[in-house]
């Protein structure tokens, strides 16, 4: 029996290593572990990987996944979802080639290996020899497990291009059904936009119909109402109505006479006193009505100054032969408040010694609409009146700014936004006029005390809104049994 050396076995082994190595491409730096079971089957260890499952698993789950899904998921996300499982089914098939590539080296390689052990065999005996035989079984089971492994493969192939398939058929059915909704919704798009213009159009001709159709009434009234006015005229006799327009002809002409008439008596009377009086040297010039102001006016250029005359006006009293002076009136201008309706007005000028009168040739008389004007306000609980502060206790106010005066039943009150300038209810300390000497705007102005030493003199916006504020304020102030006048008035 031939004896091989240790070394000899070694050098043979290693050029044998080293013949395959240079043909095959190992998958792993060593060789893989096995166990040996009955009739020298190779028992391969199992490898426990919880984070690859296996095929068959991956393809339960995302069944059940898209079933769950497929019931709450658009078309839209069902066909990305398929796009999805088709490109893992794809990357799955690639990793199937690339194992089936491993597995023909690993034939190749075991070929190789069982071709290298035979030739070994015959040149080896004893032991030896039975140690070969022992690893040729190994590497014949080997093949065989190999084998069932390409079967498996084979199969999950199989699978894995079915599962491709089908996804891909999902994926085309599910973009068609994107396309069809896609169409489906187009088309109601498009019938609602036609139902919107029908629509608009019924609107449009409904107007021009509604348009057309209130033209036709109006013309129809019109008709009528001329219809109508021929069977009036028809039914009365025509003398009537010439009666009725020299009716109306002589109202206005009788309106056009009284006025004329008033202001004839007005200049009869100034001539009458420029008769009575030839040497008057003033006049009284301004309208002798409520909202106006008079102002006394030299009548020849000898006449003294009216600036350096000394002037006082009344109130002339019919019942009583005396006069009553107006306190603080001694300007040559003023302005009439509504305590001066009905009653004449007289003003001495005093110079040198010397005192002219002049008075209004009648009464003063009311402002037209007024009294309607304040009834309206009385049934108000407050009114409102914009003024602008001229006078604080007796001095010059320089700012202008707006403030607003509260006429109220109770009290009255001025102020400015949250800023209260004065508020008081009706007693006898307080006072209440119109301007007495501030040219030309006194018709706007009035005096109110709000109690002694405490008085302000207010511009309004018109004579109107004035008027109707002394008015208002008196009438409250009555209701509390208060006489609300000006200084030293008697009311």
């Amino acid at each position: 029996m031939t004896k091989v050396s240790p070394e000899v076995g070694d050098k043979m082994q290693e050029e044998i290593v080293l013949s395959v190595s240079a043909d095959v491409s190992f998958a792993s730096n060593h060789f893989p572990k096995y166990k040996l079971g009955p009739d020298n089957q190779i028992l391969e260890e199992p490898k426990v990987d919880p984070k690859a499952p296996s095929l068959k698993e991956v393809v339960t789950r995302e069944t059940s996944l898209l079933v769950e899904q497929q019931k709450r998921l658009s078309v839209r996300d069902l066909a990305s979802k398929f796009d999805k499982n088709l490109s893992a089914a794809a990357k799955l098939n690639d990793e199937a080639r690339l194992r089936e590539v491993a597995s023909l080296e690993g034939h190749v390689l075991l070929k190789k290996l069982r071709d290298a052990l035979e030739s070994i065999r015959g040149r080896l005996a004893g032991r030896n020899k039975e140690d070969v035989e022992k690893a040729i079984s190994m590497v014949e089971a080997l093949a065989v497990k190999l084998t069932q492994r390409e079967g498996e493969l084979i199969q999950e192939k199989f699978e894995v291009k079915k599962l491709a398939n089908f996804l891909k058929q999902a994926s085309e059915d599910a973009k068609k059904l994107v396309n069809q909704e896609r169409s489906f919704a187009c088309a109601e798009i498009e019938s609602a936009r036609a139902v919107v213009q029908r629509f608009g159009e019924a609107l449009e001709e409904q107007e021009k119909n509604s348009q057309s159709s209130e033209k036709q009434d109006v013309e129809g009234l019109t008709d009528e109402v001329q219809e109508a006015r021929k069977i009036r005229r028809m039914h009365q006799p025509g003398k009537v109505m010439d009666m009725e327009h020299e009716l109306r002809a002589l109202r206005i002409q009788i309106r056009e006479k009284s006025l004329f008439s008033v202001r004839l008596q007005k200049e009869l009377e100034i001539s009458k006193r420029a008769e009575e009086n030839p040497s008057r040297l003033y006049e009284l010039n301004g309208s002798e009505t409520l909202g106006s102001y008079l102002q006394i006016k030299p009548c020849y250029d000898k006449a003294p100054e009216i600036l350096k005359c000394s002037i006082q006006w009344y109130r002339v009293l019919s019942e009583s032969s005396k006069n009553e002076p107006i306190s603080g009136a001694n300007k040559s201008i003023y302005a009439p408040e509504p305590l001066d309706v009905g009653r004449i007005l007289q003003a001495d000028i005093v110079s040198n010694g010397q005192k002219a009168t002049v008075m209004t040739t009648g009464p003063i008389e009311p402002a037209a609409g007024l009294g309607s004007y304040v009834d309206t306000l009385m049934r108000k609980t407050n009114t409102e009146f914009h003024v602008v502060i001229s006078q604080i206790n007796g001095q010059d106010h320089p700012s202008h700014s707006v403030h607003v005066l509260h006429v109220g039943k109770m009290r009255m009150k001025l102020c400015k936004g949250w800023i209260t300038k004065a508020r008081e209810s009706y007693t006898a300390s307080m006072q209440l006029c119109g301007v007495r000497g501030a040219g030309n705007a006194a018709a706007k102005a009035l005096f109110w005390q709000a109690r002694k030493g405490h008085s302000f003199v207010l511009a309004f916006e018109s004579e109107r809104d004035r008027n109707a504020a002394i008015m208002l304020a008196r009438r409250y102030a009555l209701d509390c049994n208060v006489m609300l006048a000006g200084p030293d008035d008697r009311a």
